[in-house]
């Protein structure tokens, strides 16, 4: 039946209505896609471009892809269904890594295959022409770096030649070589270095000149400055007692435990506070602490009785071996810092025969426990 007038209005209302509502609808997807747009830029800017690093370091890719990222969580939304309890599906994996990694970089990967190996998911793909294995966990949760057979490292151990292990650095050599350790007096791994260079100290005696310096700012609080200062005046007025004073020191913790240290040593405590009182006049220890703008970043109070050998040997934290002017990056074992100081003697005397332990102590502090000889470790 044809419309009435009144009908027919009442349509063209209607039609304007639902026009204006389509209208406002469009604007407000057209502001959604905008501020998501303007979302994915803020985080692009602040996001490091990976892409940039594989230029400046192809070798990276060859780890993992991304290779900064070692052990990261996947956060989303992936629902597990089918399969094993706590095993995703692969399809579900794949497109979950797949969507993370393409996310991170302006150039995408290209999926090359997926399987289960060993407990873990192994997605390769191909990323600038290299193929990279990704591993994840079986239920999608997070990334692995990389996979290594336990039988592949064992083979690699025993086969490995003895020559090829590091050496320690080639120094220029002396009558009697300067040896000067760089040390925090409560960092775990100078205290480790104490107690694996003492032993080769006392076998060589008065044939070396050995230095205990200190690293000019502290991580371990006032304590660690106070500490530092007693160790630097009992080096300057007693050095015969200094090795005695270290051992007791680096048995245990406890400020209760050093002052007993000091009559273990017998240090003539008259001299010991009489130079620590000098020490921080000259050196402005005390005033240095007290005054938080000039601490080393903000965190670290500089404590600069050795600064300026520090800056000339660019020491780095604590421990840092210093061999004739060279940093050495000798062992914390005692037999190989004995072995790395006379390699420093124009001729090494018999006292580098001198049997001494290849294992070296753990970090901290007490002589029995032991640790492996990492001289990459360090406190700063």
């Amino acid at each position: 039946m044809p419309k009435n007038k009144k009908e027919k209005t009442e349509d063209k209302v209607e039609e304007k209505e639902e026009s204006e509502e389509l209208e406002e609808d469009v604007e407000e997807d057209s502001g959604e896609v905008e501020e998501k747009k303007e979302a994915r830029s803020k985080d692009k800017d602040n996001m490091v471009s990976l892409t940039d690093k594989f230029r400046e370091n192809p070798w990276v890719v060859s780890t993992l892809v991304l290779g900064v990222i070692i052990i990261i969580l996947l956060v989303g939304n992936f629902s597990m269904t089918g399969g094993a309890v706590g095993v995703a599906k692969p399809e579900d994996v794949q497109a979950k890594v797949l969507s993370f990694v393409n996310s991170q970089v302006d150039e995408p990967v290209e999926w090359v295959s997926t399987n289960f190996k060993n407990g873990l998911y192994e997605i390769v793909v191909n990323y600038q022409g290299r193929e990279i294995p990704i591993y994840a966990t079986s239920d999608g949760q997070n990334l692995v770096q990389g996979v290594t057979p336990i039988d592949q490292l064992m083979q690699a151990a025993e086969s490995q030649d003895p020559a090829q292990t590091a050496q320690p650095t080639a120094v220029p050599k002396s009558d009697k070589p300067l040896v000067e350790l760089f040390v925090m007096s409560m960092c775990p791994y100078g205290t480790q270095a104490e107690k694996g260079i003492i032993p080769a100290l006392e076998a060589l005696g008065d044939k070396i000149d050995f230095k205990l310096r200190f690293v000019s700012y502290a991580m371990h609080g006032k304590e660690e400055i106070d500490q530092n200062t007693v160790q630097y005046c009992i080096q300057k007025n007693e050095p015969a007692k200094s090795y005695s004073y270290l051992r007791c020191y680096l048995e245990e913790t406890g400020s209760d435990k050093w002052a007993s240290c000091l009559n273990t040593a017998k240090i003539d405590k008259t001299k010991l506070n009489t130079c620590i009182s000098a020490a921080d006049t000259e050196f402005k220890i005390n005033e240095l602490f007290n005054d938080k703008s000039t601490w080393s970043g903000g965190s670290y109070p500089q404590y600069n009785v050795d600064k300026e050998l520090n800056t000339q040997y660019g020491v780095q934290g604590s421990p840092t071996l210093v061999i004739n002017g060279v940093v050495s990056n000798a062992g914390r074992d005692s037999a190989s810092y004995l072995a790395g100081i006379c390699a420093a003697f124009n001729t090494a005397p018999e006292e580098c025969s001198t049997a001494l332990s290849s294992t070296a102590p753990a970090p901290g502090f007490g002589w029995e426990a032991t640790a492996a000889a990492d001289t990459a470790a360090q406190c700063g």
